[in-house]
């Protein structure tokens, strides 16, 4: 089930520190290896979430919606571009759910708009995801597959596809990077990730400006051992349910 929304014209991405040939062999080398490895392993998993999805509620297994990644041109055109690609999830949401809500969240959420995101979620607190609390959409079981991140899973599928890698900033929605400034188009400015500096370091319950800030700090500092560290990272994070819906 797509997402019914226009995506962005391509356009380059200025600012941008660009990361060296033997570290994106690396990293796409490593990105194939687990993710080939944990779509294997986990397989049996995928399996009983697929049959539990499709009792609990009617509708597709799996939720197919667009999203905006960067890409990195060809030949003499280095720079990095904006363009679609179709990310997949585990449905969490009640068929043809409307999107208007999440729409709204996420204009308050990038303009920093904390008296909306408060009424979106009344009894928010230090640590508590920004997302609008008892979203209507959410299915009973896809409420707990978001606590543990679950519904992320056939991404891996995304990143062994070249689309997605296991480490980067995540990647938006069509509607959100229509309302970037110059500065956050840079977060963009790498291969969309399955979990990310940002993820790790409070997931949902931060702002956008220091989620824009660490996205950033991810791009300048990236290398392997970055990397590793941050996959690592993701166990604990991921375990603990800390700013997760």
């Amino acid at each position: 089930m797509a997402a019914d929304v226009a995506f962005p014209r391509s356009q380059q991405l200025a600012g941008t520190t660009e990361a060296g040939a033997g570290y994106r062999i690396a990293k796409r080398a490593v990105d194939l290896l687990l993710a080939s490895l944990a779509i294997l392993l986990l397989s049996p998993l995928l399996l009983l979430l697929a049959i539990a999805i499709a009792i609990d509620s009617p509708g597709p297994v799996i939720f197919s919606q667009q999203r905006i990644r960067g890409r990195r041109g060809d030949g003499r055109d280095n720079a990095w571009h904006t363009e679609p690609f179709t990310l997949y999830k585990f449905r969490t949401m009640r068929f043809r759910a409307d999107h208007s809500i999440h729409r709204e969240y996420m204009a308050a959420y990038l303009a920093g708009d904390e008296k909306r995101l408060r009424e979106l979620r009344p009894e928010w607190k230090e640590g508590d995801s920004y997302r609008p609390a008892n979203d209507p959409r959410v299915t009973r079981l896809g409420a707990i597959l978001r606590k543990f991140s679950l519904d992320e899973i056939p991404q891996l599928w995304n990143v062994i596809r070249g689309e997605m890698s296991l480490v980067g900033p995540r990647p938006p929605v069509p509607y959100e990077v229509e309302m970037y400034s110059e500065r956050a188009l840079r977060r963009l400015a790498c291969k969309p990730g399955l979990t990310g500096w940002a993820q790790v370091r409070g997931r949902t319950s931060i702002g956008f400006e220091e989620l824009l800030r660490l996205d950033l700090d991810y791009l300048d500092r990236r290398c392997t051992l970055f990397d590793l560290k941050i996959l690592f990272l993701t166990i604990p994070v991921v375990l603990s349910r800390r700013g997760a819906d």
